[in-house]
């Protein structure tokens, strides 16, 4: 099993190496974005057809694959044409001279190792011998499921928003944004624990350290790039966002705060 795992490993790197280059060629390290998902689909994809793969295997790689096209087109759009975004323009800033050769290490390969992690359910389900499908798998796929039309529905609430005249000083607080300051980053996860319980199906608890994948996605989701990241000073920029901290859930989706302002 830890040969292929290796070797996910090595396609992950194969994908940031190259990446990097044409990063340095259009000074914009926030091409890491548009192959994340890739990270950890091409891996994933090579397990299954390396060590061959039962219902289970195969349905969690096409729910990995329909979430990795979909974030990858839709990351892809929306940063089309803006240049690098402005949380690797601070990466960037801080980590000068030599942004250029130290983003290898400080962003893509870092970012290929944490997608790597994040296949390990994938690794565990892939090969002969697995427990069979089980209630747990349905409940995991229906979670994974769930997650990912979750966050193709916020981010399309998003994008839908950004678009509309005057939106820089308002606040997304309709649809699923009502009932989470992140309703995305909520679906992401949602994909990720739900993989993991199938995971953890096929290869009972001795496979328990796959359950590394979803707490590495829910920590990096909440602490590192995520809801921590984005709402640092959000609320100096914006206002109005402060009244929707104060009436909204900020992850886990929930109704609004009766008696919050609006």
């Amino acid at each position: 099993m830890w040969s292929t795992a290796l070797l996910g490993l090595l396609i992950a790197v194969a994908i940031a190496v190259p990446t990097w280059l044409v990063s340095i060629a259009r000074e914009d390290a926030s091409l890491a974005d548009r192959v994340w998902s890739l990270f950890i689909a091409a891996p994933a994809a090579f397990y299954v057809f390396h060590r061959g793969g039962d219902t289970r295997a195969l349905v969690m790689l096409a729910i990995t694959i329909a979430w990795a096209v979909r974030l990858a087109v839709y990351v892809t759009a929306r940063n089309w044409g803006h240049g690098e975004d402005r949380r690797y323009q601070a990466i960037r800033a801080r980590n000068q001279p030599g942004f250029a050769l130290k983003s290898l290490w400080l962003v893509f390969l870092l970012q290929a190792v944490l997608g790597w992690v994040v296949t390990w359910p994938q690794l565990v389900a892939s090969g002969e011998g697995r427990a069979p499908w089980s209630f747990w798998d349905g409940l995991g796929a229906a979670m994974a499921t769930v997650g990912v039309l979750m966050e193709a529905v916020a981010d399309a609430q998003l994008a839908r928003f950004r678009r509309s005249p005057g939106h820089g000083d308002r606040v997304l607080d309709t649809g699923l944004w009502r009932y989470s300051r992140h309703p995305n980053y909520f679906g992401e996860t949602c994909v990720w624990w739900g993989l993991g319980v199938m995971g953890l199906s096929a290869g009972g608890w001795a496979a328990a350290w796959c359950l590394a994948s979803p707490l590495l996605m829910t920590f990096l989701l909440l602490k590192v790039s995520g809801v921590t990241l984005l709402e640092k000073d959000i609320g100096g920029r914006r206002p109005a966002y402060r009244d929707y901290i104060a009436r909204t859930s900020a992850f886990i989706p929930w109704p609004p705060r009766r008696g919050a302002a609006r």
